[in-house]
């Protein structure tokens, strides 16, 4: 956060409604209603397909773009910083699980990328007291590829296309892996380092 510091109520609201968050939370509304077009028509209409993607597609740029008015124009909250990777885990972990009860992808994807977002997030909470360990730029890398990848997969794609979007997924699945074991080593070194 940034600028001048400011007390009572009215203020504390001004620092949580700004635009950065407004998005934040756009993000999650957008999840429910981009699962009812994951799953209309019966899942593989490629009408519904293309709408779920277009939505899936709007939920990552206000992810970029929250994060770009948070850092740039003094728009950081505790409260966005709560909140943001929620909103995330609820759009990649929805659109997967989504993926594999329609048998575009198999289980086994779901749960090792769900296991990475979900035991790094456990770990974020059980240091945060510590501070914020910043996002690596393999992070950052591992989570465009991977909104790459599931938009590729939702999408009604088939043939070569099919197969670029298993090539991509399979590189999401390394990134996601790597990053995560960075993330936890990371994070001992840091508590190391920093005295309770």
């Amino acid at each position: 956060m940034s600028g001048q510091p400011q007390t009572g109520p009215v203020a504390g609201r001004a620092r949580i409604a700004n635009l950065a968050n407004v998005l934040t939370l756009l993000r999650l509304v957008l999840v429910p209603i981009f699962l009812l077009a994951m799953f209309g028509g019966g899942g593989h209409e490629t009408l519904w397909r293309i709408t779920a993607f277009a939505i899936f597609a709007v939920a990552c740029i206000t992810d970029r773009l929250d994060g770009l008015l948070a850092r740039n124009y003094g728009m950081a909250t505790e409260f966005g910083a709560f909140v943001d990777p929620i909103a995330d885990k609820m759009l990649i972990g929805s659109a997967l699980v989504a993926l594999s009860m329609l048998s575009d992808l198999p289980w086994w994807v779901t749960v090792v990328i769900l296991i990475r977002e979900i035991g790094v997030t456990l770990l974020r909470l059980a240091v945060i007291r510590r501070g914020v360990i910043p996002a690596s730029w393999g992070g950052k890398l591992k989570t465009f590829v991977q909104a790459v990848a599931i938009g590729l997969f939702v999408l009604p794609l088939s043939g070569p296309f099919l197969i670029a979007a298993a090539v991509v997924m399979a590189v999401a699945i390394v990134l996601t892996v790597v990053t995560g074991l960075d993330y936890v080593a990371s994070t001992i070194r840091e508590v190391r380092r920093t005295p309770n």
